[in-house]
């Protein structure tokens, strides 16, 4: 891995003031330029964060979840195949009707969000696996209407999007999903399949951000769907962005801008501003190697694809994205939140226009795979593995 700039020890200074609740402005420019062109973030201990952390229920595998309105309730999937209720006065029930999935490595049950129009209409937006024929498997998404009650379910269940094709293998599924502030949008993350070269391939729809209408339609103005051409149709046409890797956070900011984070392979973990017909380059280029050590070549090698905004090396394998915008804790404002799973901890970027600055790392000493904002402004994780946690991150003071 060539290294794009040398980290400097003014850059940990950064680190550890934003910490203190300072924003980037308030630190030397150089400095701040210094610590996000490189790949590495230094993690500070939990005690120095504004937070404590307040374990609030456990789950199997959780893979993602999403609020209720009046914020004391969240669905939440396990990876296995169930879809959990959470209520913060009353038991944790189980919500029938989700669908049946393709359980094994990096697969299973996915993210799960509200539809714009949730508070009439009770749908819901899942993604999960399926398995094709031949030992293939790939990601689907669908959506049902939420029955709430005592003995809630999912109604009229039904698929809107596939993963095309479906290959061998069970990992870099991706599967994220995020609605248009406008509502108008549903966009999707998907992975690559550790196929490597899908991501640059026109007709295939691994390695890309796709963008739909809530029915599963295609967008007259996507920007490689013209009814004109013969090869700007089916697949093609879902496209918003190329390049991509395994995503694993999609996320609006108070702009409309959208943010996606992905996995690097060895090192070059990143996070992009996702643009309308944008190709990231994976994997021509990347600020990680192969795993077996073959030099993949960096992206200022190839001005020609858009570079990412931040990127770490080592891996911190990040996972889950939030947008932040609230003041129960100093400095958060105007932020994205991302969970890292190698990394064990929670990553703070500052969003400075269309830049983006390392802000803050604490090592909460376990593998983060969601990040939630709660409509009262706390911010919210779900931990990683068999015996996961939903925790409330608790300002201090």
């Amino acid at each position: 891995m060539k290294t794009l700039s040398t980290f400097t020890l003014a850059a940990a200074f950064v680190v550890a003031a934003c910490s203190a609740g300072s924003s980037p402005s308030e630190a030397a420019s150089g400095d701040v330029a210094a610590l996000d062109a490189s790949g590495k973030q230094p993690a500070a201990p939990l005690a120095d964060a504004p937070f404590t952390v307040e374990e609030v229920a456990e789950f199997d595998e959780p893979w993602a979840m999403t609020f209720l309105p009046g914020g004391k309730r969240a669905l939440v999937t396990e990876k296995a195949g169930k879809l959990k209720l959470w209520q913060a006065d009353g038991e944790t029930l189980e919500v029938a009707g989700a669908p049946t999935v393709a359980y094994g490595g990096q697969g299973g049950f996915g993210d799960v969000i509200l539809a714009p129009d949730f508070a009439s209409s009770g749908t819901v937006y899942l993604s999960w696996i399926e398995a094709g024929s031949g030992d293939t498997y790939g990601a689907v998404v669908g959506r049902a209407r939420l029955v709430d009650g005592a003995s809630p379910r999912l109604e009229g269940l039904a698929t809107i999007w596939k993963q095309d094709p479906k290959v061998p293998g069970r990992g870099h599924f991706s599967h994220r999903l995020a609605f248009s502030p406008d509502g108008q949008y549903l966009f999707i993350s998907s992975g690559e399949r550790q196929k490597f070269d899908p991501a640059q391939d026109m007709d295939k729809n691994l390695g890309k951000v796709i963008r739909l209408k809530p029915d599963g339609s295609i967008p007259a103005d996507n920007p490689f769907a013209d009814a004109s051409r013969s090869d700007r149709g089916g697949i093609t046409a879902q496209i918003w962005s190329l390049g991509h890797r395994n995503l694993l956070g999609l996320a609006f900011d108070g702009t409309g801008r959208l943010w996606q984070q992905e996995m690097g392979p060895k090192g070059g973990d990143e996070v992009n501003l996702v643009e309308r017909g944008a190709n990231y380059g994976y994997p021509i280029v990347s600020n990680g190697d192969h795993y077996d050590g073959k030099d993949i070549p960096d992206h200022p090698t190839h001005p020609e694809f858009t570079a990412p905004k931040l990127w770490w090396n080592p891996s911190i394998s990040p996972a889950g994205l939030a947008w932040y915008d609230g003041s129960l804790y100093p400095g958060w404002k105007n932020s994205l939140l991302m969970g890292a799973l190698s990394g064990e901890g929670l990553i703070r970027m500052a969003i400075d226009g269309d830049a983006l600055h390392k802000s803050d790392r604490w090592d909460l000493g376990t593998r983060i795979r969601e990040v939630e904002v709660n409509e009262d402004g706390s911010v919210w994780l779900l931990t990683d593995g068999k015996d996961g946690k939903l925790e409330k991150l608790v300002p201090k003071g």
